[in-house]
């Protein structure tokens, strides 16, 4: 009996949820249209306005001029005289290397010349005293030719031994590290006591000197969206530790080389990296901060423009077969079906223009009610809307420009997007909301 009791308990409580559910999808559909089958629309007038088109992009702050410091021969860092963060001037001491292996390679190019001076002195004695004796006839070809040789061999010596000392000393006076430019030490590689690695093919840096007052956003911009960016575009900045501030920069370079990334799929990705040159750079800006770059593309002044939200697309069949005898286009059956052998599906971008009777039909004496493609009737003073093809020229994020297909102040259709999108066809009746209705 218990049993049977909570089966009954049950099954009631299946039958409750089932009734609640049913009037929960007849109130939400009932929001989109009334009890008589008509939608509920929003609407807008149509007006002119400014279109800005922004390319969105992120990426991250580097200065525009970065220098790194590295050795250009091996030796221990003896000392590093400034730390992270620091200002410094150019020709600024900033890291010493130790100085006494260097030293004595001096030492020993040094030497090195002195050897090859005398050498010279000596084979140039010899010449000239086998030069006297050949004018006596005391000496041979051969040997004035031998004490020739050695003399211009010497000198040879002599000016490779000066070389091997001026690269020494070079290299002795670059132990001393200076700053090539104004700016801040933004990092420090390594510390007294390590080796600082020299040489031509293998760059160890031992710290970055950066200009901080002119930075400049590298951003990734997709191929779809670069062809659109031009150098000097004005772009808009937002940096993520600056909240609620919009900074100015122009794009100074682009690259002509995509850079192909692979998240994890099949798909890549290909990006185009974009260099934006700040012009108001903030106190206390770090390399590295993230940021986010609109960068304008285009910007139309007085337009005639819709939300973003009123555009659709629909499919439907080639224009030269779908004209009434008017010569508009016929809308009125509602098949979008291709009729007359006409050309397949095309898809169109079009809006909802709202009107007080439907289209293509004759309005001489008394018409009393009208069919639409649902097979609704209609009484006169109701209203509808009408498929409109549209142009569409650049878009902002909110608006799009239209060149052609709307007229300024007609009112057209902006919502629901299931109204928009789905519902709404040549000739639909339509309730719109009072405040849309002036």
């Amino acid at each position: 009996m218990a049993n049977n009791k909570f089966t009954k308990k049950k099954k009631k409580w299946i039958i409750i949820s089932l009734v609640v559910g049913i009037i929960a999808i007849m109130i939400t559909a009932n929001i989109l249209r009334d009890d008589s089958g008509i939608i509920n629309v929003d609407t807008e007038k149509v007006i002119r306005r400014a279109v800005v088109q922004k390319v969105n992009a992120s990426g991250k702050i580097q200065p525009e001029v970065e220098v790194k410091i590295s050795a250009t021969s091996s030796a221990i860092i003896d000392s590093i005289t400034v730390v992270e963060g620091e200002y410094v001037k150019k020709n600024q001491h900033v890291i010493s290397l130790d100085r006494k292996q260097l030293q004595a390679s001096v030492d020993q190019s040094l030497s090195a010349v002195r050897s090859a001076s005398a050498r010279v002195k000596q084979d140039k004695a010899n010449k000239e005293r086998v030069d006297r004796i050949y004018e006596q006839g005391l000496a041979s070809d051969q040997e004035l030719e031998a004490v020739q040789a050695a003399y211009e061999i010497s000198k040879s010596q002599l000016d490779q031994a000066r070389a091997s000392l001026l690269v020494t000393k070079d290299a002795l006076d670059k132990a001393r590290l200076v700053s090539p430019q104004n700016g801040i030490v933004t990092r420090i590689n390594k510390e007294a006591g390590e080796m600082a690695m020299g040489g031509m093919f293998s760059l160890d840096v031992l710290m970055i000197i950066a200009d901080l007052s002119k930075m400049e956003v590298i951003v990734d911009v997709n191929e779809n969206d670069v062809v659109s960016i031009t150098v000097g575009d004005t772009t808009e900045i937002e940096i993520d530790a600056y909240i609620d501030t919009v900074f100015y920069g122009v794009v100074s370079e682009i690259a002509h080389m995509a850079e192909t990334a692979n998240f994890g799929s099949q798909e890549q990705v290909t990006n185009f990296k974009v260099k934006i040159r700040m012009l108001n750079v903030p106190l206390n800006i770090r390399p590295g901060m993230s940021a986010t770059a609109n960068i304008i593309t285009d910007v139309r002044k007085n337009v005639i423009a819709i939300p973003i939200q009123s555009l659709t697309v629909r499919e439907f069949g080639s224009e030269n077969k779908l004209f009434d005898g008017k010569g508009r286009r016929d809308w009125s059956d509602g098949n979008d079906e291709p009729v007359n052998g006409s050309k397949k599906k095309e898809l169109e971008e079009l809006v909802f223009v709202l009107a007080s009777e439907p289209s293509g039909v004759l309005r001489e004496g008394k018409i009393s009610e009208l069919k639409n493609d649902n097979k609704k009737k209609f009484k006169r003073g109701s209203q509808f809307v009408h498929i409109r093809p549209v142009t569409v020229g650049v878009s902002s994020e909110t608006h799009y420009e239209i060149l052609s297909g709307l007229k300024e102040n007609e009112k057209i259709v902006i919502g629901n997007y299931k109204a928009v999108s789905k519902d709404l066809t040549h000739n639909t009746q339509v309730n719109t909301k009072k405040k849309d209705e002036n």
